[in-house]
């Protein structure tokens, strides 16, 4: 098996080929694996998850395999260049890539497992979650360090960001889910406010996104960033009913 190992986990490699060879039959199912599969296991101690991504179609098999990288090495490869960046992500291990005379038959990331209080859709769910207002505005901030470093999260949705708390009033934040990014020398101010779009459907929680977000980009004033981040919020939640509804047109007619 062609298994892409970090060098810290070298020694490991053996174990890790063993534990991806059991993946079906053994380890801690997380989450609902309804798309994605992703399983815990413990490596010297530590607890790190597996992800087993869903089997893609046939164009996708052959895609990967001649013309891009598959996502559990563009995961691996994400990974490394946030945490060079200086961007919190759970460290990345290893990858591991099976192809058939087709194309990619089936794909590993694993990776450290984080443990943490919340996640960003607890922010947007929960309203007077403890100290709601402080975390949301320190998620800005280290918002505005990824438009910074370049870095265009194309999956930055609700629980694609993990947060931890680690002194009062104070919190790390960690981004999973890592295969669909751009990196850029520098991001327009579109770029940075499309960024926010898939994040909350609520005015206030962009007012105070907005207001933080300001404190730090100088090139425009705290109510065009405002309106440039619900305008881009309005466009996704559109965007997003209407594939919604046109899903629900395909399944009646196939019913019918």
């Amino acid at each position: 098996m062609p298994l892409r190992i970090s060098g810290k986990f070298e020694q490991d490699q053996n174990y890790v080929e063993e534990i991806i060879s059991n993946f079906s039959s053994s380890g801690e199912l997380f989450g609902n694996g309804d798309r994605n599969k992703i399983k815990l296991f413990d490596l010297n101690g530590k607890t790190i998850n597996i992800k087993s991504f869903k089997i893609p179609n046939i164009v996708n098999k052959i895609a990967y395999k001649y013309f891009r990288k598959s996502k559990a090495r563009r995961s691996f490869e994400y990974a490394t260049i946030l945490l060079e960046k200086g961007i919190g992500t759970p460290e990345p291990i290893a990858f591991l890539e099976n192809f058939n005379f087709i194309g990619l038959r089936d794909s590993y990331y694993v990776s450290e497992h984080l443990v943490t209080e919340l996640t960003y859709r607890e922010l947007v769910e929960i309203p007077d979650y403890p100290d709601h207002d402080a975390i949301l505005r320190q998620f800005t901030a280290f918002c505005f360090e990824l438009h910074e470093k370049g870095v265009e999260f194309l999956d930055h949705s609700p629980g694609n960001t993990l947060i931890k708390k680690i002194a009062e009033n104070k919190y790390d934040f960690f981004l999973v889910d890592l295969n669909r990014m751009n990196f850029h020398d520098n991001m327009s101010f579109e770029q940075r406010m499309n960024n926010f779009s898939r994040l909350t459907p609520k005015k206030e929680m962009l007012a105070v996104m907005s207001n933080e977000y300001s404190k730090f980009y100088k090139e425009k004033s705290e109510t065009e960033i405002f309106e440039k981040m619900w305008q881009a919020t309005t466009d996704f939640q559109e965007s997003f009913a209407k594939k919604k509804r046109l899903k629900k047109k395909l399944k009646f007619w196939k019913k019918a």
